[in-house]
C-alpha cells in the first residue's frame, strides 16, 4: 500500500464502522516542545489521521488561535528538522497515518527529495500546503508521487465546477473541503448551505472528502458526517492544549465515546 493510501483507508475504515473519521490538527511543538510526541501520541490514539501543523511566521490561511500557536513554537525553536528528528523517536507507537500541513517556504527551504525521504521514513502519509496554488504544484507533487506520497487539495464553496473537478482528480489522500471562505479557527457555526456543497464535492471526488474550518463541538462533527467522511478540527483542539487540558478527552467527546 503506497503512503497516500493509508491515508484514504484510515477514512474508509471509520465510515465502514459508521462514524465520521476524525482528523485532528496540532500544532508542532505546541505548547512545549518537550510534550509534543506525548501529546502526537494521545491525539493519534483517537484520530483516524493526524494532522501536524508545520509553524510557519506568516501563517495566512489560519486564524488567531493557531497563528499564536505558531509563533509560539517558532519561538521555542521548532523547525521542520526539528520536528522530523523528534518523529525519528517514535518508533512504530502511532498507527494513525499523519498529513504534514505547511506554507510552501519551509518545504522549499528543506528541499523536496529530502523532504519526501524523511516524511516516508517517519509515517508522514501527505501534505496540505495552502499557499501553492495547483498550476505551480507540479514538481512537488512529482517528487511527493515517486514516492506513494499525497498532496492533499483544498476546495471551497466559492471553487467553480471545472476547477472542483480538477482539484479532486489530482488529490491523493483525501479532498479537503474548507467550509467556509475565509480564515481557520471561526466560531459562527457551520453555514446553513454545508449540506449541498458537501455532498457536491462528494459527488465528484473518488476520495473521501473531509471538512474543515470551525469545526469544534460533536454535533458539528455529526453535522458533517452526514455529508462527508471525516471531519477536520483544530483551533478548538489547539485551544485545549493551549488550556493544559486532556486532548484525548476532548477528541473522545466530540465521536460521542
Amino acid at each position: 500500500m503506497m503512503a497516500h493510501e493509508r491515508i484514504t483507508a484510515a477514512i474508509a475504515a471509520a465510515s465502514k464502522a459508521g462514524r465520521t473519521a476524525l482528523v485532528p490538527f496540532i500544532t508542532a511543538g505546541y505548547p512545549e516542545p518537550g510534550e509534543f510526541l506525548e501529546t502526537l501520541k494521545a491525539v493519534a490514539t483517537v484520530g483516524d489521521v493526524v494532522e501536524l501543523g508545520i509553524p510557519f511566521s506568516d501563517p495566512m490561511a489560519d486564524g488567531m488561535t493557531i497563528q499564536r500557536s505558531s509563533f509560539t513554537a517558532l519561538q521555542k525553536g521548532v523547525s521542520l528538522k526539528w520536528i522530523f528528528d523528534q518523529l525519528d523517536m517514535v518508533d512504530g507507537e502511532i498507527d494513525a497515518p499523519l498529513v504534514m500541513m505547511s506554507y510552501l517556504n519551509p518545504l522549499l527551504a528543506f528541499g523536496y527529495e529530502e523532504l519526501a525521504d524523511r516524511a516516508l521514513a517517519v509515517g508522514v502519509c501527505g501534505f496540505i500546503v495552502p499557499d501553492l496554488p495547483f498550476e505551480e504544484s507540479d514538481d512537488f507533487r512529482a517528487v511527493l508521487e515517486s514516492k506513494g506520497l499525497g498532496l492533499i487539495q483544498l476546495v471551497t464553496p466559492a471553487t467553480p465546477e471545472a476547477r472542483l473537478k480538477t482539484l479532486c482528480a489530482a488529490s491523493l489522500g483525501f479532498v479537503y473541503a474548507v467550509t467556509i471562505t475565509g480564515i481557520t479557527g471561526g466560531g459562527t457555526g457551520l453555514p446553513t448551505d454545508l449540506a449541498g456543497y458537501l455532498d457536491r464535492v462528494a459527488t465528484i471526488s473518488k476520495l473521501p472528502v473531509c471538512a474543515g474550518f470551525g469545526i469544534r463541538t460533536q454535533q458539528e462533527v455529526a453535522a458533517v458526517g452526514q455529508h462527508a467522511a471525516g471531519a477536520i478540527v483544530g483551533s478548538a483542539l489547539v485551544e485545549v492544549l493551549e488550556r493544559n487540558e486532556d486532548p484525548k478527552a476532548f477528541l473522545r467527546s466530540l465521536t460521542g465515546q
